[in-house]
């Protein structure tokens, strides 16, 4: 299984963290549900390293 580097890690924090603040900042009773799941698979792979879009993106390309 692909594993995310650290840069990749840190870049899928900072990502969930605006997008959070962004949804905080609308209000929280004014955003759709959907909108909750981006960040939450991005602090997934933050913060365990495995990032599926990774994974279905060398699947489909095949690795460099």
């Amino acid at each position: 299984m692909t594993k995310a580097s650290k840069a990749m890690r840190f870049f899928f924090f900072n990502a969930a963290t605006l997008i959070l603040i962004g949804i905080w900042l609308t209000g929280f009773d004014k955003v759709h549900w959907f909108l909750y799941v981006v960040p939450a698979f991005f602090l997934f792979a933050a913060a365990a390293g495995i990032c599926p879009g990774l994974i279905m993106a060398q699947k489909i390309f095949g690795k460099d």
